[in-house]
């Protein structure tokens, strides 16, 4: 049995080991081996390369290559691998390669302060966090878009393989370039067990699961047997099999520059559950069984007879045959290792901060709107966004940093300018009619899977590039644990100081809940900037731009930002247009502000102030402001519009919150706040608790609607401009009879509304034809 492995096999207790270059590095004796394989390792300077004699042709593979840890408790493999080449040690010098070093690694192992038994941020050559299972294959296919030289040998547990994610992955080979992308190496282990049940993949007879994996475009190479030193030679020789596989395919497309899809290989690894671990336990059966799960053997004040099986346990891998007495790793062992940066611990792929470039960042400011009164102009948000996004682009296309990722939404949430200078990346095959297909290009959006965009996108920021995700507001929750996921990660690497910062996970979200004349309740749910902000403040971002030149500024921000999460929910339909692109820079600038040209208490102190937050928030709110205005005079208005939804969050609970003297300047101490809110309100609630002024009260969505008109939306939801002023009427004191006779007509307003929309199936005409106007 190879001694480096038996090495990393027992400080990882029985975790099956593979290294990032996974070729032989040792002569091998076996005998079933045919033909006999015989390999060494050479290094030079900044590269590794590896030279296996196969039947005394010399081959020289020059391997960029990392691994990802699917199965959620494999974080000793990688630990203890990363521990052997030094690179542990290099980061965290307290756990030095001796004796101490090995006692404070194994102690610090699931312990109180110490490290997961999952691999975590704080695992040297990693960027999937395997607490989570389900997203191993998406977030590798992510990493080796645009990485033409990389390989991501990705393991997949079979219990993660029953996820749906996983189990949609697999078909992630359709979008691969083999001329501009690199590689994944799926290893699917199949071990048989979750924690107490069979897996479903390892209950299939072989043939049945290789038409399966034939089915879904691979070419599986099956590893098999439960003999450690006979599978560690098989392993070997399949896994130069299919790096040589991978490397015939490369040279072939690559030479010819036709990028037909390839049947990429995969191996299928079957090994029994608790390899090399515990036989029996207390009478009962481990090895091989759903017992041998997590915990094998437990140690504790209650079994002192389990010590002794432990030991023998640990003897079994001869420490002797691979340590000095000082605890060291012998020389000859170590010296087996990769140097520098091929290490598996220092591969900078895995720290993808080192390899961030920054965007090619064209000016905004081009594809301003022309403003020259307030809502005098109406526009698509998204679809002057897309244009800015096209140029993004194509002044990408070189560093080849850049992509856009979206469940085949891109078109219908108006992003469309994009595929004038690029198209959707897609290896399959085609079809006369088809549009903007093509091998190569920097959206991917052909599959129709949240969890796969989201899982891309991740791992392609995770290795030092940029994008953005657009989705569907209401959809986006199905990729609600995945984004805690990654927002845990954030979290973790701000606090190491050896990780560097990547490029923020930007959402784009449209289609909202406002949106939906067409599709009805099922497309409405605002929820995900719930979730969001109960993430720690200092990643997360979320902003509500109110009109097309506030979206530009927000999104220039948003992509220039480092370690963050920026959720952006934008319309796509024709909306009024408010401020000049100055003008938004400045409001976005600040997050928020009072918008002057709308209020009309320059002079004094309000009596009321409205506030909104979201596209058509401000639309309805700037409604009830121009009634008011026109029927009750006397009545001084503040408007206030927020952009950056975390200014309403205390100072002291959200680096972008407005302090206590700030708020209370903007919104006062007492007078009644009437706040039309894009989500649900019981966010804004949520946010301002800590203020002094108690008296909000806010319009949003409460779960109401159906296919109906846009406008009917908010009226069932008590948002539109007709309840914004009874609102206000029924909070401000001293209106009489006024206030009692603008109430009354609107309730006629909204009688009326319900009477036309049954009627003739739109809008009323002075809802349609609406615009601002104001007596100063």
């Amino acid at each position: 049995m190879n001694a480096y492995w038996r090495a990393a096999n027992y400080l990882s207790v029985g975790q099956i080991y593979l290294y990032d270059n996974p070729l032989l590095r040792e002569p091998l004796k076996a005998a079933h081996v045919k033909p006999l394989v015989v390999g060494h390792w050479g290094t030079t300077p900044g590269q590794n390369f590896i030279y296996v004699h196969l039947n005394r042709v010399i081959k020289k593979y020059d391997l960029d290559m990392f691994y990802v840890a699917g199965p959620g408790h494999g974080g000793p493999a990688l630990v203890a691998n990363t521990y052997l080449e030094g690179s542990y040690s290099e980061i965290y010098p307290t756990i030095s390669q001796d004796e101490a070093g090995i006692k404070r690694l194994f102690t610090q192992f699931s312990f109180p302060g110490g490290i997961s038994s999952h691999v975590a941020p704080t695992t040297p050559g990693s960027i999937h966090e395997g607490g989570e299972l389900g997203y191993s294959l998406s977030h590798a296919f992510g990493a080796v878009f645009d990485n033409p030289d990389l390989i991501v040998a990705c393991v997949v547990g079979d219990g993660e393989a029953e996820t749906g994610p996983l189990a949609t992955a697999w078909h992630s080979n359709k979008l691969l370039n083999p001329i501009s992308d690199g590689v994944v190496l799926p290893i699917l282990h199949l071990n048989g067990f979750k924690i107490s049940n069979p897996t479903v993949l390892a209950r299939i007879d072989h043939d049945e699961l290789e038409q399966f994996f034939r089915g879904c475009g691979w070419t599986p190479y099956f590893v098999e047997g439960d003999d450690p030193e006979t599978m560690h030679a098989l392993m070997a020789t399949t896994m130069e099999r299919v790096i040589d596989d991978i490397r015939h395919i490369q040279e072939q497309t690559r030479g010819t520059g036709i990028a037909t899809r390839p049947r990429w290989p995969m191996i299928v690894l079957r090994s029994p559950k608790g390899w090399t671990g515990p036989k029996t336990v207390d009478g009962l059966k481990v090895e091989g069984t759903f017992r041998s799960h997590q915990v094998p053997l437990l140690v504790d004040r209650g079994h002192p007879d389990h010590v002794a099986q432990l030991e023998s346990w640990m003897r079994s891998y001869r420490p002797e045959e691979l340590f000095d007495a000082q605890g060291r790793l012998l020389p000859e062992l170590a010296a087996l290792a990769p140097k520098g940066n091929r290490r598996m611990g220092a591969n900078p792929h895995t720290n993808g901060g080192q390899l961030l470039r920054n965007l090619v960042m064209p000016d905004f400011r081009v594809h301003a709107v022309d403003v020259p009164q307030r809502g005098a102009v109406t526009a698509s948000d998204t679809t002057v966004l897309g244009r800015f996004f096209r140029d993004i682009v194509a002044g990408n296309s070189e560093p080849r940093n850049f992509r856009i990722f979206g469940p085949d939404e891109t078109l219908s949430n108006m992003l469309g300018a994009v595929f004038e200078v690029t198209n959707r990346q897609w290896d399959g095959s085609e079809v006369p009619d088809d549009e903007f297909l093509a091998p190569e290009g920097g959206v991917i959006d052909s599959m129709l899977s949240e969890h796969q965009c989201e899982g891309f996108l991740e791992g392609y920021l995770l290795t030092g590039r940029h994008g953005l995700f657009n989705s569907y507001e209401a959809f986006i929750r199905i990729v609600d644990s995945m984004f805690s996921q990654h927002a845990k990660w954030l979290k973790v690497t701000s606090e190491l100081p050896w990780r560097r910062k990547i490029a923020s996970l930007n959402y784009l979200l449209a289609s909202h809940v406002w949106q939906q004349d067409h599709n009805g309740f099922t497309h409405q749910d605002p929820g995900f900037l719930d979730h969001v902000i109960n993430k720690k403040a200092d990643i997360v971002r979320a902003y509500l731009p109110p009109d097309a030149n506030c979206l530009l500024s927000v999104f220039d921000h948003c992509l220039r930002s480092r370690h963050y999460v920026n959720v952006v929910v934008a319309g796509k339909h024709l909306m009024p247009q408010w401020l000049t692109i100055d003008e938004a820079v400045i409001h976005c600038t600040q997050g928020l502000g009072i918008w002057t040209w709308a209020s009309n208490d320059q002079t004094e102190e309000p009596d009321v102030v409205m506030a909104c937050c979201g596209d058509t928030p401000t639309l309805e709110t700037l409604g009830a402001v121009s009634i008011l205005r026109e029927h009750l005079p006397d009545l001084k208005i503040r408007v206030i519009n927020v952009v950056d939804l975390m200014r309403l969050q205390s100072a002291s609970e959200h680096p972008h919150g407005l302090s206590d003297v700030e708020y209370d300047e903007l919104f006062t101490k007492q007078k009644h706040i009437i706040f039309a809110f894009h989500g649900y309100p019981s966010l804004v609630h949520r946010l301002t608790y800590r203020r002094t002024n108690r008296n909000i009260h806010v319009r949003g969505y409460v779960e109401e609607g159906t296919i109906t008109t846009p406008f009917d939306i908010r009226v069932q939801n008590r948002l539109d401009r007709f309840h914004l002023v009874q609102d206000v009427v029924d909070r401000v004191p001293g209106l009489g009879t006024k206030g009692a006779y603008l109430r009354q007509a609107m309730a006629d307003k909204l009688v009326a509304h319900t009477h036309y929309i049954d009627k003739h199936g739109e809008d009323l005409p002075e809802i349609l034809n609406w615009k601002w106007s104001a007596t100063a």
